[in-house]
């Protein structure tokens, strides 16, 4: 058994290398069970019980399967492992979701009741940020503050340097590199009138129709922002909405 000093290290670690895991807390027993409240369990997404231990064959299976659940949808999970007579009495069957528990019946001899809460752990949504405009460097600053991680892909030069810019160029090739990554969301600061014309010439050099319907254009809620910290503000609930919403999507 691994000391609890030793997976909290553990913990902090996985955490700082982004590593997604569940870590399982008895939290209630009644009667006879292997494990006591506070037990803990850091449970990898493959299933796999890299250290603590909250019990035997009678709570493991079940943990497991909320573990991985969980870290497919971001949602926490609360288990009761109870005797059958017992979810008799309180009107539930095995497998059953009431009121936020998952009821499951425990079929040990002991025939105790283990109440087991599984947290995910999971890695911060990355956003990618392309340019240094003003609102580019308001959304790097406040996007940590929503639990983003950001990667920031601007010229390290002042910008004043670049006014005789073509800036129709700078925006094709960020968003040529955008919407060749694998994300989930791509939105484009700028007007849809000046979307419309960069999603012609994208279409032109290749990429995909569907990548480019794809393509949010302005990017934000319509907040009537007008400041570039207002409209960073407008693009990260944009942002916040679609995450809530996958993890919405996950649990139905």
């Amino acid at each position: 058994m691994t000391h609890p000093i030793d997976m909290f290290a553990l913990m902090d670690g996985m955490k700082q290398k982004e590593q997604p895991f569940a870590l399982a807390t008895v939290v209630r027993t009644v009667s006879v069970t292997a494990a006591k409240a506070g037990a803990k369990a850091l449970i990898l997404p493959d299933g796999t019980v890299l250290a603590g231990w909250i019990g035997g064959g009678c709570a493991r299976g079940a943990t497991l399967k909320a573990a991985r659940e969980a870290l497919a949808d971001g949602q926490p999970r609360l288990v009761s492992i109870q005797p059958e007579d017992l979810l008799e009495d309180l009107g539930v069957h095995a497998g059953e979701t009431r009121e936020g528990v998952r009821y499951v019946s425990n079929m040990c001899p002991s025939k105790g009741t283990m109440d087991i809460f599984v947290e995910p752990v999971l890695p911060r949504p990355e956003l990618v940020v392309m340019g240094a405009s003003p609102v580019a460097v308001a959304l790097v600053g406040l996007a940590p503050q929503f639990g983003f991680s950001v990667t920031a892909a601007a010229p390290a030069a002042d910008h004043a340097k670049f006014a005789g810019a073509d800036h129709m160029a700078g925006d094709l090739a960020a968003l040529t590199a955008a919407l060749g990554l694998e994300a989930r969301h791509v939105a484009f600061v700028g007007s849809r009138r000046k979307a419309q014309t960069l999603s012609e010439k994208l279409r032109d050099a290749g990429i995909p129709q569907a990548r480019l319907d794809a393509l949010k254009a302005p990017a934000g809620l319509d907040l009537g922002a007008i400041t570039p910290e207002e409209i960073a503000l407008s693009i990260l609930a944009e942002l916040v909405l679609v995450r809530r919403r996958d993890q919405r999507g996950a649990v139905s």
